[in-house]
């Protein structure tokens, strides 16, 4: 227990916890601070440009061999599976209807690419190595998240939209192209390619990292603002026992095909976490009906904030003690 209390405590004041502390009390307190649209834009399509080329460096320099293909494998079966998981929680501790419920699943199925950032820059100050292809497993634990839900929809008789448009956005959505397509182009590169724009990916990483979470505070602090009426304390209690939940299961994942500790640690992450960026535009598509403002605010007002300042180094030391 004081590892984990060391822990949070050195994360509680990092420079990125205290600027997404920074945006959040400032939408909250109704500050006009904002980001342009066209600058928040481009942090986020820097930050996964620049994690997707570093594990794709990673996997040039580790080779492809069994530990990738089976950590591969446990991040789509986590992906799938998350999102029963989920519904059922929220069945429990909710009154949300059953549509509601499996958008709220499929997002808590999904992954956040800022979580799995922020806890890479934690294991990487505290010096622990982890396996430079778990990016590619966050990349793959996008899409089976929302094809669960489509078939829990479905079975549940909901009539999801099962159009070109939806497999377009979740197929060709944004953040999942430039994410896959530059762990590509590292791997393809390998350090030779790392060493021509090191001073473009590496140096200026953190810093851009702190202000897009100073952004990210400032739109989770006007969501739950705006969408208090729509969030019950079920609703809220769920944001909150879900990702130790996930991270349980990916505990067991990650020990099972046998990862590293810094591995188990990020595979819990990734299975506590939600999205809030791939999944938020396939719903819009397949269930519009769905209140994104539950699913939003859950995933970015409650969940993030609760893995960026206790979840990260409960993981990690859990990690640490069971893996290591």
């Amino acid at each position: 227990m004081g590892d984990v209390i060391s822990l949070a405590g050195q994360n509680l004041i990092s420079p990125m916890i205290l600027c997404f502390a920074l945006g959040m009390a400032a939408a909250l307190a109704r500050s006009d601070l904002s980001f342009p649209e066209a600058v928040a834009k481009g942090m986020s399509l820097y930050l996964l440009f620049a994690i997707g080329f570093k594990g794709g460096v990673g996997v040039a320099a580790h080779g492809v061999d069994t530990g990738l293909v089976l950590a591969l494998g446990a991040g789509v079966v986590l992906s799938a599976g998350l999102p029963f998981v989920a519904f059922g929680l929220l069945r429990v501790l909710t009154r949300l209807s059953v549509t509601d419920r499996a958008a709220v699943a499929a997002h808590y199925g999904s992954i956040s690419i800022v979580t799995f950032v922020a806890a890479s820059a934690l294991l990487q100050g505290q010096g622990i190595a982890f396996e430079g292809y778990m990016v590619a497993v966050a990349a793959a634990m996008e899409a089976p998240a929302i094809l669960a839900a489509l078939w829990i929809i479905s079975r549940a008789g909901g009539r999801p939209d099962d159009s070109p448009g939806l497999w377009r956005e979740i197929l060709l959505n944004g953040s999942i192209v430039l994410l896959v397509g530059a762990f590509a182009i590292g791997w393809i590169t390998g350090e030779d390619g790392l060493a021509d724009i090191s001073a473009f990916i590496e140096a200026p990483f953190r810093g851009v990292l702190c202000l897009f979470l100073l952004d990210m505070g400032l739109v989770a602090g006007r969501g739950l603002r705006q969408a208090r009426g729509a969030l019950s304390a079920g609703v809220l209690g769920f944001g909150v026992v879900m990702p130790p939940v996930g991270a349980a299961i990916g505990l067991g994942a990650g020990l099972v095909i046998g990862l590293s500790p810094g591995g188990v640690a990020l595979m819990m992450v990734l299975a506590a976490s939600a999205s809030y960026i791939a999944v938020p535009a396939a719903m819009r598509v397949a269930l519009p009906e769905a209140n994104p403002a539950v699913s939003l605010t859950l995933a970015l007002g409650v969940t993030f904030p609760f893995n960026l300042t206790l979840g990260i180094p409960l993981y990690l030391a859990v990690a640490g003690a069971v893996a290591g």
